[in-house]
This record gives C-alpha cells, sequence and structure tokens, in this order.
C-alpha cells in the first residue's frame, strides 16, 4: 500500500499553507518538496489535490507540474511557468496569473473565476473548457466562439449589457458569419440606447439570413433595425425621445421576436 505524507503546515514565500502531499514527488521527501517550493522551483513536481490556498508563488518555475484538483485560490502566480503543466480541475478562482506563461498547459475544468490573466501567455482556444466567467485580461483568441458567444448570453441574461457587447464583439472576431451572434450584440446594444449602432448589427444580420436564403428573417430584421432608429410608437406612459426610443426597441424586438430569443440561447461547445 502507497504511504501518504501527513498534512504538512509549510512556509512558502511568506503564505501559510496546509499541503496535503500524496504520492511520490520529483523531490525525495516531503519536507524536499516544500523546500523546493520555497525556492520557486518545482518543475515536474507532483503536486496533486495539494492545498496551496494564497500561496505566493511568483514567477516559480513549475513547467510540467502535476496540478491537477490543487487549491491555489487566491495564490499569486505572477510571471510564473506553468508551461505544460496540468492544472485540471484546479482552482485557480481569485489567483493572480499576470504575465504567466500557460503554454502547452492542461485547462481542463480548470477553474479561473475571477482571476487575473493580464498578460498572460496562452494557446488559442485553450479555454474552451475551462471556467473562467468575470477573469480580467484575458488575450483575444484564448477562448473559442462558443465561449465568447455564451458569455455574452450569460452578461447579457444579468443585465450586463456593456459586458455582454464586449463578449459579443469578441466572439464575432472569432466567426464573422454567425448571424445571430449579430443578433444578439445589436439587442445588447439597445438595451444601452445605443440604437444606431443595434440598427447597424440587426440590418447586418439580415443580409447574412439574405445570404444563406432566409428571406423571412432578413426582412423582420430590416423592418426591427427601422424601427429602432426611427421608432413612430412612444411606449405607454410617455411622449418624450426617450419613450419613443424605448417604445421603438420594444417594437423592434416584437418583430424578430423568436430570433431575439435564440439569439439568448447559449451555443452548443
Amino acid at each position: 500500500m502507497r504511504h501518504h505524507p501527513p498534512a504538512l503546515w509549510c512556509l512558502v514565500a511568506g503564505a501559510a499553507i496546509t499541503s496535503a502531499l500524496h504520492g511520490a514527488a520529483l523531490a525525495a521527501s516531503p519536507e524536499a518538496l516544500v523546500r523546493a517550493l520555497e525556492q520557486r522551483r518545482c518543475e515536474r513536481c507532483q503536486l496533486q489535490d495539494a492545498d496551496l490556498v494564497q500561496a505566493d508563488l511568483r514567477e516559480a518555475r513549475l513547467r510540467g507540474a502535476q496540478l491537477q484538483r490543487a487549491n491555489l485560490s487566491g495564490a499569486r502566480l505572477d510571471g510564473a511557468d506553468l508551461r505544460g503543466a496540468n492544472l485540471s480541475d484546479t482552482s485557480l478562482a481569485g489567483a493572480s496569473l499576470r504575465g504567466a506563461d500557460l503554454r502547452g498547459s492542461l485547462l481542463i475544468g480548470t477553474d479561473l473565476r475571477d482571476c487575473d490573466l493580464s498578460g498572460a501567455l496562452l494557446d488559442p482556444a485553450s479555454l474552451n473548457r475551462s471556467h473562467w466567467q468575470q477573469a480580467r485580461g484575458i488575450a483575444t483568441g484564448s477562448q473559442g466562439y462558443a465561449e465568447l458567444h455564451n458569455a455574452g448570453v450569460n452578461a447579457a441574461q444579468a443585465g450586463r449589457h456593456a459586458e455582454a457587447e464586449r463578449w459579443f464583439s469578441g466572439a464575432i472576431q472569432q466567426l464573422p458569419n454567425a448571424a445571430i451572434t449579430w443578433v444578439a450584440r445589436g439587442i445588447s446594444r439597445a438595451e444601452q440606447g445605443n440604437v444606431s449602432l443595434a440598427a447597424q448589427d440587426l440590418r447586418y444580420a439580415g443580409q447574412l439570413y439574405k445570404a444563406m436564403g432566409d428571406q423571412e428573417q432578413a426582412q423582420a430584421l430590416d423592418q426591427a433595425a427601422t424601427l429602432l432608429v426611427a421608432p413612430n410608437t412612444p411606449s405607454k406612459g410617455g411622449n418624450g425621445l426617450g419613450s419613443k426610443l424605448l417604445g421603438g426597441a420594444m417594437a423592434a424586438f416584437k418583430v424578430i421576436a423568436p430570433l431575439a430569443a435564440k439569439a439568448m440561447l447559449p451555443a452548443p461547445l
């Protein structure tokens, strides 16, 4: 039977850590592994299930480290070398990874919510199977179309329309002919009162549907765009400009109601 070393209290670069060390480590003993972490040189270390909450591992050399299921929530990993590391099901929620090198790392099921990835190096679409809601500084191209569209849907459903617009814009960069995302961005822009830009998005989506042979959707989108920029009917209870704009948006969304509902559904991964 394999012996599992007991949980240890150790100090890693000034952060108190409880680390349950399982299996064989690259270092000869748990104590040697602790020293390796203190020196921030732990390449190919076996750190599965380790508790490294709020650890200070800035500039650490963790290339090829096995960190599956480890808890690195709130850890400081700025400038860390994590190339080829296995971070599957690892929690990095709230961690700082500014300038970290994550190229070649495995990020399946990784919790990157609320973390800072400003300047981090990531492979294209490497975040497709991770959780990165509210993460900051994510480089363009690290997420795929579906992930970006779905992040926009989540933001829109929460009423964060400016954020939704940014996510939908990123999705459009990944897949410029995704008509449904043009509709979604148009809705987000209309919700912010940017009716001119919203109308442009709806009209362009209409052109895409027309190119696909869907004349009905194309005509509906063109009509909705016209209602947005030149509303004829004010909303109930008011006659001012703001009321007319709101009335135009309501009328526009009514025209494209089924399509608008579809635009706010998650895209298949």
